[in-house]
């Protein structure tokens, strides 16, 4: 038993675990429901569970947004960070209400968050907590290379996360896309979910 594992979180709407997977889709389900947004458990759920600043990754943020917002996704965001990002999300929370909301810094909110969510954004190498945070609860990162993660490779179905090689707008926005055609194929998906769980296991 560790502390940061879904089996063993009170916090969350449905405890689970690697052998338990097809349970956390509950978690979603009931996160929507609790943001009024419509209960589709088949739209994947972005987070950025460290919220923003300019060392985590805000200009290469800013350039990347619009092809963030052109995808299929919900985006869950961290409410922490500096003033300027804080103006930004909150304009975006009010704009994009129906799938867009800021999650409150509190633990119970935050374990929500990632029970919740299917893929973390990370754009920079200062957030090892919020990484550590993500991989035991399935939450499958998309991040510049970082230590723990491997990319995924379809043919070998190895790897847990979508990596981009560098900080442009255009490899982020490249590894999120990749993402998010994988994610529609949930047997492929689940592997790399448990890859993720198991990876936290080993270390």
């Amino acid at each position: 038993m560790t502390q940061l594992s879904p089996a063993y979180d009170h916090h969350i709407a449905r405890r689970y675990s690697i052998g338990s997977l097809d349970q956390k889709i509950q978690n979603k389900t009931a996160l929507q429901e609790e943001l009024g947004w419509p209960k589709e458990p088949k739209r994947p759920i972005l987070c950025l569970p460290a919220g923003m600043t300019e060392t985590l990754g805000g200009e290469l943020l800013r350039e990347t947004l619009p092809g963030i917002l052109s995808l299929e996704v919900e985006i869950l965001i961290l409410g922490k960070g500096s003033a300027a990002y804080g103006s930004l999300f909150t304009k975006l929370a009010q704009e994009q209400k129906h799938r867009m909301h800021i999650v409150s810094s509190e633990e119970s909110a935050v374990r929500r968050m990632v029970a919740a969510a299917d893929m973390a954004l990370f754009l920079s190498e200062h957030a090892s907590k919020e990484l550590a945070f993500c991989l035991p609860y399935g939450v499958v990162p998309i991040a510049p290379r970082l230590p723990g993660l491997e990319d995924y490779n379809p043919v070998q179905e190895t790897g847990n996360a979508f990596l981009f090689e560098a900080k442009t707008k255009w490899h982020c926005f490249a590894a999120l896309v990749r993402a998010c055609e994988t994610y529609r194929f949930p047997f492929d998906w689940r592997t790399i979910q448990r890859h993720c769980m198991e990876s936290v296991e080993r270390a």
